[in-house]
């Protein structure tokens, strides 16, 4: 299918210059991020989302390769897209099933946008504890994200691979969802900390490698008396990976519940861990002050994983890709505001 090999070899292409302009905007010397970088950035990781969803709109028919009535109604069946075509118009059924693959991709990108900001709390918790200087940040999460690209490309695929084979997971992974909004609901006002002594990745590091007992500067290894050593700085880079990979256990099948298409979950997944490092430095200083997010993040997993587990009905009653991103926006919106309209006046520890 030479149209789907040069969306995706076009995609892919893409993703290596934009990291290359993202990694030569924030300098390759060791040093804290502006704000006004991180903005700068931000935005344009933004923007390019919007205009990756303006090229689906205009040209999602490349994707599967979609020249015939019969195709595309074998990807709208392949792909739970449940659009109604009509074989008479083949133009206008076209037209139909593209806005509605642009606007699964928007609406995952949302999701997964704002579960991101979850895992930045988390991140900005790992730096301070392991007392990482600000200046290294960004070249752990450089290294970071693209363990983190890898992990979400095998995690998207195996997804959709047991979906086509076992579509009841969905329901497994919809309960799932619901558990963990639940849980994050209760847990929300529990102050996290991390014992940097006795976390399980510095316990399987200190076991299996020669760890240094500090820092060296922005290096990962260093050699002593003629051994290779690992530096803390390492340590955070793998807790990050792991934290990622806990997160990921999340943010996959709440995305499969809004497209069940392996590509579209992938691009939406890739704009939005490529925005996370920016996004990173953009709120690393203020995030306390959306001390309510959580709650609206329990609220849009608890959704996600029961318009899961609703199935077909759920579009029976209305319930489209198109209304979800009004509610999900509608929480993210709601949360945030409510945040700056009452601040949290609890004093915090560090």
């Amino acid at each position: 299918m030479p149209s789907e090999f040069l969306f995706i070899s076009g995609f892919v292409v893409f993703i290596f210059i934009m990291m290359a302009v993202d990694l030569g905007l924030f300098g390759k010397a060791d040093k804290p991020i502006t704000m006004k970088q991180a903005a700068l950035m931000s935005g344009v990781w933004v923007s390019l989302a919007l205009i990756f969803y303006g090229l689906i709109f205009r040209y999602g028919h490349l994707l599967h390769h979609v020249d015939s009535f019969a195709a595309l109604q074998e990807v709208n069946i392949k792909h739970f897209h449940h659009l109604k075509l009509n074989p008479n118009d083949f133009a206008g059924s076209l037209q139909l099933y593209q806005k509605n693959l642009a606007l699964e991709f928007i609406t995952g990108y949302v999701v997964e946008y704002a579960l991101s900001v979850d895992n930045i709390f988390v991140m900005v918790l790992i730096f301070t504890a392991f007392a990482v200087a600000p200046k290294y940040y960004h070249k752990v999460l450089l290294w970071g994200i693209l363990g983190a690209i890898v992990m979400r490309f095998l995690f998207i695929f195996l997804g959709a691979t047991l979906i086509a084979q076992f579509h009841w997971i969905l329901y497994l992974f919809g309960a799932f969802l619901v558990y963990t909004g639940v849980m994050m609901f209760v847990n929300r006002n529990q102050e996290d900390e991390i014992d940097t002594e006795n976390h399980r990745v510095v316990r399987f590091a200190s076991k299996y490698f020669r760890v240094h007992p500090r820092f060296e500067g922005g290096k990962f290894f260093i050699r002593a008396d003629g051994k290779k050593l690992i530096t803390p700085l390492f340590l955070v880079l793998m807790i990050i990976e792991v934290t990622d990979l806990l997160f990921a256990v999340d943010s996959i099948p709440a995305i499969f519940s809004i497209t069940k298409d392996p590509y579209i979950v992938f691009f939406s997944n890739i704009f939005a861990i490529l925005g996370l490092r920016s996004m990173f430095f953009l709120l690393v200083n203020i995030i306390e002050k959306f001390h309510y997010l959580k709650v609206g993040l329990a609220v849009l997993l608890s959704f996600i994983g029961l318009k899961m587990l609703a199935g077909d009905f759920a579009a029976q009653i209305g319930l489209t890709t198109g209304i979800s991103l009004l509610i999900i926006l509608a929480i993210l919106a709601v949360s945030i505001v409510t945040s700056l309209l009452f601040p949290d006046k609890t004093p915090r520890k560090g």
